[in-house]
């Protein structure tokens, strides 16, 4: 058995800055109310018209973690992509990235576990690399809410919070497992699933009902019981 560590942290960032007088002039808000309440005074969102998409982010945020890990994309055995907000509904954005870094026909999965998803996938690439089955992992985190958020009043519990951008690292083979990462632990509460939840599109609400649909459809933005989730994730 062998630990993982860390030897290479990246990012990204669009250069679009909101803060939250903009929001103001969009919904029903202010800077004093937001800030109250979140502690945010600014996010980033990817400006339209620009190239940038969560791949894109991701595949910048990597280039910037392999290059400050000592390695060359061929050395990387696997990526592991986390993401709620992918360029496609299939395939996901880890071979995509894998095609924009030009790297070797490796192995690629998607996790798709929202707001936890950059823990659960360090904590497949440990398990990987812990059985001896890959040396060199890259992790990849990248959201791009800006596109799908609910600008209005009615959905400002939501939109103040979330911004886009992008975080990557390269996890590599520990033989001293007094070092690196231990062990990791992972947990799911799938009772309050529906507390905070983007309804479409799925199999459940597809295309036949999304064109259906007579009145706005609002299955499409995340929906938050805000009050509930902070009281059960803080109090």
């Amino acid at each position: 058995m062998y630990n993982s560590k860390i030897i290479g942290l990246g990012k990204y960032l669009p250069e679009h800055v909101v803060t939250n007088d903009d929001l103001s002039k969009l919904m029903d808000t202010n800077d004093e109310w937001i800030q109250e309440r979140t502690g945010i005074k600014e996010r980033r969102w990817i400006k339209p018209g620009t190239d940038d998409t969560t791949a894109v982010m991701g595949a910048k945020a990597s280039r910037m973690a392999i290059e400050r890990s000592g390695l060359t994309k061929n050395d990387i055995d696997f990526i592991v992509f986390a993401t709620m907000t992918p360029d496609y509904y299939f395939p996901g954005c880890g071979v995509q990235i894998q095609d924009m870094l030009d790297m070797k026909n490796i192995g690629a999965i998607d996790i798709r576990n929202q707001c936890s998803g950059f823990v659960y996938a360090i904590s497949v690439a440990d398990q990987f690399i812990k059985t001896g089955m890959y040396k060199n992992i890259l992790v990849v985190g990248a959201e791009y809410h800006s596109n799908g958020l609910d600008k209005s009043t009615r959905g400002r519990g939501v939109t103040v919070i979330f911004g886009d951008g992008a975080g990557a690292c390269v996890l590599t083979r520990e033989e001293d497992t007094t070092k690196g990462i231990l062990s990791t632990h992972l947990h799911s509460e799938g009772k309050y699933a529906d507390k905070l939840i983007v309804e479409a599109p799925s199999i459940r609400h597809w295309v036949p009902q999304i064109m259906e649909a007579k009145e706005e459809d609002l299955s499409y933005f995340p929906y938050m019981d805000g009050t509930f989730v902070f009281k059960h994730a803080v109090v």
